[in-house]
């Protein structure tokens, strides 16, 4: 069996055995248990802060800049229409299926592999390879937590599924509560002021508006209004209302600015932003390591789904196997061949590299 083979094998086996663990966001404590044994038995010397495990390329120069591998060890809850068990890795074909084997277990175990065969190399830069927890909800014990224990980084690889093509763009996310007030009232004696009919103007200008700067790889900024909530029976006129807008940002505006736009343009209502803290990214046509990708013909896109990059305080591309697609729905699978092409990709992207 030839050494890629070998790397192959020993993903998929890691990768079957987290499965196997429950690791929702914020219960992951097995899963980065099972990952600090196993990168301890590859004499990897892993550190861990809360669920975030992490190796240093032998090697470390200060004066060298640094490369991240990143990848989340935690999954979102599985939906009721899983037909196979979700914690039960099942093959079939090529097929590995279970929950997390596609977002993002393929890329946490390819990248994990593409580090241990590079810590044996020789290299122009630092790597540093980290497997997070908490990324599905931005948790305050995740990437975040981890950072500051890390080496300064220069970029990062985030193995989110992307087909392994470059997503060097990401939408951000930003959560807004909205409220109108009304007075209650009889409704059989129109009385009162109703907190529904308060919000309505408002309610439509958030449908209709739409952002003048468009992005050519992140499309337009979208907001939704998700949730609308008013009233307690039908012969009292509601007194408060209370909805929730999901605002996906381009590139080219950031958080703040935005709630201060939608705030000046309220006739009734009240704003309040759960977190400016997710913000759009977007690494330059121009990197190093986007032009790696170029040359190697891969074909850059815009992601409109949100990660861990919007808490990277430095330049970094999504790029991993499987399907954004697959993320999130029943009966969620990686392909063994998907596996073997990212480690093969991820070595001729990084082998005799330089920043």
């Amino acid at each position: 069996m030839s050494r890629m083979n070998d790397c192959v094998c020993e993903a998929v086996d890691l990768l079957s055995e987290l499965i196997a663990i429950p690791s929702v966001s914020r219960s992951e404590a097995q899963a980065a248990d099972l990952l600090q044994k196993r990168m301890a038995d590859w004499q990897l010397q892993p550190q861990r802060i809360g669920n975030n495990v992490w190796a240093i390329a032998p090697g470390y120069d200060a004066a060298l800049p640094t490369i991240l591998l990143n990848a989340h060890i935690d999954t979102v809850k599985p939906v009721a229409s899983w037909v196979r068990n979700p914690f039960e890795p099942t093959v079939e074909g090529s097929r590995l299926y279970g929950l997390g084997s596609n977002d993002c277990g393929g890329g946490l175990v390819s990248l994990l592999q593409t580090f241990r065969q590079l810590c044996n190399r020789q290299r122009s830069y630092n790597l540093v390879y980290l497997a997070s927890c908490e990324e599905e909800v931005s948790g305050k014990d995740g990437i975040v937590l981890a950072l500051p224990q890390l080496p300064a980084i220069d970029v990062a690889i985030v193995g989110e599924p992307t087909g392994m093509q470059p997503a060097i763009a990401e939408k951000g996310l930003m959560v807004i509560d909205g409220y109108a007030k009304g007075v209650s009232g009889h409704a059989a004696r129109n009385e009162g002021v109703n907190a529904i009919y308060e919000a309505l103007d408002d309610l439509v200008w958030l449908r209709d508006y739409r952002f003048p700067k468009v992005s050519e790889l992140l499309g337009p900024t979208k907001m939704t209004v998700t949730v609308v909530e008013a009233g307690t029976q039908h012969n009292v006129v509601p007194d408060t209302l209370h909805f929730v807008i999901d605002v996906r940002p381009n590139e080219f505006y950031d958080n703040e600015s935005l709630y201060a736009f939608l705030c000046s343009q309220m006739k009734k209502c009240e704003l309040k932003a759960r977190s400016f803290r997710l913000h759009s990214s977007s690494i330059a046509l121009q990197h190093p390591l986007v032009a790696r990708c170029l040359s190697m013909g891969m074909q850059p896109f815009g992601s409109p789904t949100l990660s861990d990059q919007a808490l990277m305080p430095f330049p970094s591309l999504k790029l991993g196997p499987g399907q954004s697609s697959r993320s999130h729905s029943a009966d969620e699978f990686i392909c063994f061949e998907e596996i073997s092409d990212a480690i093969e990709k991820y070595l001729m992207l990084l082998s005799d590299f330089s920043l």
